[in-house]
């Protein structure tokens, strides 16, 4: 592995772990299973408040793996609407967020296979500020906040670049890029959604992040 490579994938798994700890949801066990336990009630402010912490999540990874604004909006409307109707399932064996994600995950999946059915694939670039907001708390972009209009417009044609490379991946690898790069989640988490071993799960992402560097070098994103 040539040097720039091994920058490239550990600076990956440096954010990765970094985030970790302002990623999470800041609820504990007790306010999460008093919140499961009203959702099951069909309680609706419960409802809402599952909503409120895990749309900007949702909505991100549906996206990061869609590329379509429009696509992602209705997408992750089904997923809460799936989690409302199906609550009575989830058995707490492992974190609600994990049962979540897993659900979008499949929604996903569902949806790939019908627009490729159609023969259409959205590829939205980032185009305006507005959606590039809405990302911000939960990409892997090295923009940050800044004031000077140059770096500001830097900061969007990264994004545009980023979301161009991922769409172009295979979904098995865009999706661990996803769960692990953007959504921040543990090797254990991932292979819970998944359903693959963690040694299993550590190999593909390594594929998965070697795939996304070549395309983000043949788009003069990374020298």
């Amino acid at each position: 592995m040539d040097l720039a490579r091994e920058r490239f994938f550990a600076a990956l798994e440096e954010r990765a772990l970094a985030a970790r700890v302002t990623f999470d949801v800041p609820m504990s066990p007790d306010r999460e299973n008093r919140l499961i336990e009203r959702l099951k009630s069909r309680d609706e402010t419960a409802f809402n408040e599952i909503v409120g912490l895990y749309q900007s999540r949702v909505y991100n990874l549906v996206y990061r793996m869609l590329g379509s604004r429009e696509e992602a909006q209705d997408v992750a409307q089904e997923v809460f609407i799936t989690v409302f109707k199906a609550i009575h399932l989830f058995r707490g064996e492992s974190k609600f967020s994990t049962w979540l994600y897993r659900i979008a995950t499949n929604h996903c999946k569902n949806r790939l296979k019908y627009l490729g059915r159609r023969a259409v694939y959205p590829k939205t670039p980032l185009d305006d500020l507005s959606e590039r907001d809405q990302l911000e708390s939960a990409s892997m972009s090295t923009s940050g906040t800044v004031d000077r209009p140059d770096r500001l417009l830097e900061g969007v044609e990264v994004e545009r670049l980023l979301q161009e490379a991922m769409v172009e991946l295979d979904e098995d690898h865009r999706l661990l890029i996803v769960l692990r790069d953007i959504q921040n989640l543990s090797y254990q988490e991932i292979a819970e959604i998944t359903q693959l071993a963690e040694g299993t799960v550590k190999s593909r992402l390594h594929r998965a992040r070697a795939a996304l560097r070549e395309r983000l070098v043949e788009k003069g994103a990374l020298e």
